[in-house]
């Protein structure tokens, strides 16, 4: 078992003078539980709802749902983010990616991380309860359980299907705007849904390419990891080809041109992208794996801009 003894190499107590001077420094502990929060996930995360609560709604939802599912999915997904630091704090002081963490570097404590944490979890739990409605509660409640218990302490360690797996979570907050506004989830929604769930893969595959060394030194079988580079490479096209399609499924379900459209052309695009990095990692060139993350996020980024101008017109 990787220990705080055997990674830091000194008794656990003793986290050295700069994570001493951080602790006393307000702004750098304030800074610390902002990353365990990790706002850019966070901020995807709501990229995707507000739109989908626009076509729900058929232009502006209601303010006060609208801020209450802003700020509680907010804090739902800083929740679950700072609970799957706690978890993973073994694992992260051995990832050059995730060395540098708040848990890692010593800056907080675990017990105070994981108060934090649970705090976070039953505030924004309570705000959904009472401000919307029992499903949109429900699968607040259920994002937040399945990825801190179902996914970071049993699947990822696991299987490599941890990714496939963990994206329900990661697709809940288009699921949870769409009940918050309209009580119950349509066809639309859920295809909404499919296109996040299946983005996910080729955009965490191109991560996990990336830094297949640190997730190898940490024992988590990532697909890379585990699997050869042809096996990556048809999920990534496979998988891109599911996003695309099902990008394309939800345009007749009540969208119209403008996402039509969008849909096409950034599908396209991203095929394009996925393509080129299977033809790099097949041929021996650079892979550059980061490339098609970055405009995985961009691709979902317009399409879910798109959404919302179709909307709104």
């Amino acid at each position: 078992m990787i220990t705080e003894r055997s990674v830091a190499g000194r008794p656990p107590g003793d986290t050295g003078d700069a994570a001493a001077e951080a602790r006393r420094d307000p702004v750098a502990i304030l800074r610390a539980y902002l990353a365990l929060c990790k706002p850019q996930i966070v901020e995807l995360l709501l990229v995707t709802t507000v739109p989908t609560m626009m076509v729900a709604a058929g232009g502006w939802p209601d303010l006060r749902t609208l801020a209450v599912v802003l700020i509680g999915g907010a804090m739902a997904g800083g929740a679950a983010s700072a609970l799957n630091c706690y978890i993973d704090r073994d694992i992260d002081q051995v990832m050059r990616r995730t060395k540098r963490r708040p848990l890692p570097a010593n800056t907080v404590t675990p017990r105070s991380v994981l108060i934090f944490g649970l705090t976070m979890a039953v505030i924004s739990v309570a705000l959904m309860a009472v401000f919307t409605n029992w499903l949109a509660t429900a699968m607040t409640a259920g994002a937040i359980f399945y990825y801190d218990v179902v996914y970071t302490l049993w699947l990822k360690r696991r299987t490599p299907a941890n990714t496939f797996w963990g994206g329900i979570c990661g697709s809940a907050p288009v699921v949870i705007g769409w009940a918050a506004v309209t009580g119950t989830v349509s066809p639309l929604g859920w295809a909404l849904f499919a296109v996040v769930f299946f983005w996910q893969m080729p955009h965490f595959y191109a991560l996990a390419i990336k830094y297949k060394d640190d997730y190898a030194r940490a024992g988590v079988p990532m697909l890379p990891v585990v699997r050869s580079i042809r096996r990556v490479n048809v999920e990534i096209v496979l998988f891109t080809v599911l996003t695309v399609a099902a990008s394309l499924v939800a345009w007749p379900l009540g969208l119209g041109w403008i996402y039509g459209a969008a849909a096409i052309v950034t599908g396209v695009a991203f095929l394009g992208e996925a393509l080129l990095l299977v033809r790099r990692t097949s041929t021996g060139q650079p892979a550059k794996p980061m490339r098609l993350f970055h405009w995985s996020i961009t691709y979902l980024t317009i399409l879910f801009i798109a959404v919302a101008v179709d909307a709104l017109i």
